[in-house]
């Protein structure tokens, strides 16, 4: 499957921005997917994951209570609503899938999305 993340942009703190994932091909719904981020000098991780269903959600602490992952099997979207943005959640984010089950780990994603950049200013 080919992902193509988008949505980011340059926010001030306490602003939203929803991502959107959007995946090719008409197995989309046997994958689980991912979100991940890396900012500058720091290694890229987890921020949150969607089953395949969309039944199952799980989400990084930094994160929890402020962003919700969703998907759209139909549209073979998965979204990530980020709300109450804060500077430390400046990074590249980016969307991953896995045939399978949801993980935290990025290793077991296999298709990776290109990234979109989300700037937070104070």
């Amino acid at each position: 499957v080919q992902l193509q993340a988008s949505g980011g942009g340059l926010v001030q703190t306490g602003g939203s921005l929803r991502l959107s994932c959007a995946a090719s091909g008409d197995t989309f719904r046997t994958y689980a997917v991912g979100w991940f981020r890396q900012a500058p000098g720091e290694e890229r991780e987890f921020v949150a994951a969607i089953s395949r269903s969309g039944v199952v959600t799980d989400y990084a602490a930094s994160v929890k209570g402020r962003f919700t992952i969703s998907r759209d099997n139909a549209k073979n979207t998965v979204y990530l609503q980020t709300n109450s943005l804060k500077s430390e959640d400046t990074a590249v984010y980016y969307c991953a899938a896995r045939p399978g089950s949801l993980t935290t780990s990025p290793f077991p994603y296999n298709s990776w999305g290109q990234g979109t950049q989300v700037t937070v200013s104070s």
